[in-house]
């Protein structure tokens, strides 16, 4: 009998044999991956022990303005939660994913007791400067997300540390920018928890924001405009969900709103005031697709590069409420973010050996970073994994992958030609 010859398996021929990987399945890994280092460290108090300057788990800017370091805390928190919330609202089950969601929200709901308590060791720096003002406003985003996840569960006394230390926070004044929103956003948590509010800081932020529009999608951050991707970051998203809290508490007829004829008045309600911002962000959301490259890459601008994949939230937060423009199929967002992921975290080093994320881009490049930037800041990329809040049979995961606009441009198929879109401006008033 002759003897069977058995060679060993090529490196080709195993990975052939590998199953292929979801787009859901790397979405909720990647999350899973960025959050674990997080909440579970968080969970026990031990996140400040364990992200340290000492340990190289902590990284600030090579340019770092002197502001006091345990704002990183926070920045990590908030932002990650803000990102997370809608994942961890989803009902528990048995899968691979759905037993990593269970751990991420049990983490996640000990972790923000543990941010108001003062006897906690991971007790955030609600008292550290301005800066409290922008994770603050990410932390309570979160809460707005998932409420009943997130919110509803936390005790009496954790609820009631978070109303006084987010009314403490009008201490501090915001910069005269999109910082403004922050404080909306802190306001108007308040206003749907049933707290008392400051009407007078959301009023502000509201027609500053307003004020700000330039047209066919775009708002000025401020007086001046900046080509950054802070339309991305906070305008867009927070202005949207501010006037989603007003409307779910005032009702519909908030708003006295001054047309573009200036001796015109007339009472639109705040319904008529978020569509009209709701079209504003799907122009937005419209362009920000178009910059994905046919290769699953985006351009390079403005300051806070290293927030990375935060740059498509508006995207991700349409695609997560199922309200895309008709310009835009769930195909070609879930086809096109799944390739800008695949490229921006095919690098090793965009996590530390503590597990966090490093400053950089596409791994650690620390001479990106801008004076306020630690490595706390970063988790503003999970902004974009908002749609994960849409269960795994949702027709944005089941729908067939799809070519996105540059893609179908560059490689000869026909694609939508781009038009100015006519959105109103208007001046708001509160009533």
């Amino acid at each position: 009998m002759l003897a069977l010859l058995i060679l060993p398996l090529s490196a080709d021929a195993k990975k052939k044999k590998e199953p292929v990987k979801t787009d859901r399945e790397i979405w909720a890994e990647m999350l899973y991956k960025m959050a674990a280092p997080v909440l579970s460290n968080m969970a026990e108090g031990k996140l400040q022990q364990e992200m340290t300057i000492e340990k190289g788990t902590l990284e600030v800017s090579p340019t770092w303005d002197g502001r006091d370091k345990k704002v990183s805390y926070m920045e990590a928190f908030g932002r990650l939660m803000a990102g997370l919330a809608p994942w961890l609202s989803l009902p528990d089950d048995d899968t691979a994913e759905g037993v990593m969601r269970r751990q991420l929200r049990e983490w996640a709901l000990k972790s923000y007791a543990n941010a108001v308590d003062p006897d906690s060791p991971d007790y955030l720096g609600w008292r550290s400067g301005g800066q409290t003002l922008v994770d603050a406003a990410y932390l309570v985003e979160s809460f707005h997300r998932g409420w009943d996840a997130l919110w509803e569960p936390l005790d009496s006394i954790t609820k009631a540390r978070y109303i006084n230390e987010i009314q403490g926070l009008r201490r501090y004044d915001p910069c005269y920018t999109n910082w403004l929103l922050f404080c909306s956003m802190e306001e108007c948590f308040l206003m749907k928890a049933r707290a008392q509010y400051d009407n007078y800081r959301i009023h502000n932020a509201m027609n500053k924001v307003e004020e700000w529009y330039v047209g066919d999608g775009w708002y000025s951050d401020g007086p001046s405009f900046a080509f950054d991707y802070y339309n991305s970051y906070v305008i867009q998203p927070m202005y949207l969900e501010c006037l989603e809290m007003i409307n779910e508490v005032k009702g519909n007829d908030s708003w006295t709103v001054r047309g573009v004829d200036p001796v015109t008045y007339r009472n639109l309600g705040s319904k008529a005031r978020y569509d009209e911002a709701l079209k504003r962000m799907q122009k937005y959301s419209v362009i920000l697709e178009r910059l994905i490259s046919p290769e699953g890459t985006y351009p390079v601008f403005g300051r806070s590069i290293p927030y990375r994949l935060a740059v498509f939230q508006p995207l991700a937060m349409l695609a997560w409420q199922h309200k895309l423009p008709n310009e835009l199929s769930n195909g070609q967002v879930r086809s096109a973010l799944t390739a800008v992921m695949k490229n921006m975290f095919r690098d090793s080093s965009n996590f530390n050996k503590g597990g966090f994320l490093t400053i950089g881009f596409v791994g650690s490049h620390p001479n990106v970073a801008d004076v306020y930037t630690n490595n706390g800041s970063l988790y503003m990329t999970t902004l974009a994994f908002l749609p994960l809040g849409l269960p795994a049979d949702d027709p944005f995961w089941t729908d067939a992958p799809q070519k996105w606009t540059s893609k179908k441009a560059w490689e000869g198929d026909d694609f939508p030609k781009d038009h100015k879109w006519k959105i109103n401006k208007q001046i708001l008033y509160w009533e």
